[in-house]
């Protein structure tokens, strides 16, 4: 994991994306980074977000690039990715099963590959340059560098656009929702997943994190916000999507604790992964997985909201 940027100076605090004039609840800090919740929206941020030469950085090389280890494709890192890559492709087909697929953070290209070979006509944006160069060499396929709003290609011309784990990571979501919207076609999908914040594991470690100091669920500053299925809803309906099936899975438990040779390194974790470790597993159960899938629909014929 890459180095945490400092805080440099201590910019007043932003306001949520709904614009709510009442002060946000604090929820958890980490590093100096303060995980806020609006009072109105309910919607979870970082007040103060690291700027943008430090996203900058948290993302490339310069401390130890955000991919390295997907790089290595016999890393156990790249056949997890792999195996979740196979889970993207499920999902998506549940939406759409032909036509121009672009994924946006597409990272080392596993996803990409899969799309390809399911019949899409598949290219991805990346914006970590070591990873999007991994990706056009490991698939052939077209990947651009940078962020959604890079992305070269004409209005209404993609049929669906996958956002997998990068919503939480954008300075402002509702700017790239607005871009997803102006390059899909009427009746295409958008395809996003994204840590939950309201799953059971993370609602019910929360207030032991505080006393601990520590809360595994993506702690700030690496997800600039923090989503449940109804903030997301309400932020891709905004966007004039109209919102689709929701799949509520668990973030792969050897991410969110460690591997057992770091639990049996350190006893306080062993014991807070035997603690919520079943919890996560029974969340998607219960409809409160920590992390889930979305698919939303531009329609036939609307305007977008923004």
């Amino acid at each position: 994991m890459p180095a945490i940027p400092a805080i440099a100076t201590a910019p007043p605090d932003k306001p949520c994306l709904c614009g709510a004039p009442t002060r946000p609840e604090p929820l958890f800090t980490a590093q100096g980074y303060r995980l806020m919740r609006c009072r109105r929206c309910r919607l979870a941020y970082i007040a103060n977000p690291p700027d943008a030469a430090a996203l900058a950085r948290l993302y490339s090389a310069v401390d130890g690039d955000y991919h390295t280890e997907l790089h290595d494709e016999a890393s156990p890192a790249a056949r997890r990715m792999a195996e979740i890559a196979t889970e993207h492709l499920r999902f998506v087909r549940r939406v759409a099963q032909q036509g121009r697929l672009v994924d946006v953070g597409c990272s080392t290209g596993a996803f990409l590959a899969r799309a390809q070979a399911a019949g899409f006509a598949a290219s991805g944006i990346e914006f970590s340059r070591a990873s999007a160069d991994h990706a056009r060499r490991a698939t052939g396929l077209v990947v651009e560098d940078g962020t959604i709003g890079d992305c070269v290609l004409p209005p209404q011309s993609i049929d669906a656009l996958t956002m997998f784990d990068v919503i939480e990571h954008v300075p402002d979501p509702r700017a790239d929702l607005a871009k997803a919207w102006q390059l899909l076609r009427p009746g295409g999908w958008l395809v996003l997943s994204t840590p939950n914040i309201d799953g059971l594991f993370p609602r019910a470690s929360l207030p032991l994190a505080h006393r601990l100091g520590y809360w595994p669920h993506p702690e700030p500053p690496y997800h600039l916000y923090q989503f449940s299925v109804r903030t997301l809803r309400d932020l891709v309906e905004q966007a004039g999507f109209v919102a689709g099936p929701v799949s509520h899975r668990n973030i792969a438990l050897v991410y969110t604790f460690g591997n057992w040779r770091t639990l049996l390194n350190s006893p306080k974790r062993l014991a807070y992964a035997v603690l919520f470790g079943p919890l996560a597993k029974l969340g998607p159960w219960v409809g409160l997985g920590d992390w889930f899938y979305m698919a939303a629909q531009k329609p036939a014929s609307s305007a977008g909201s923004w």
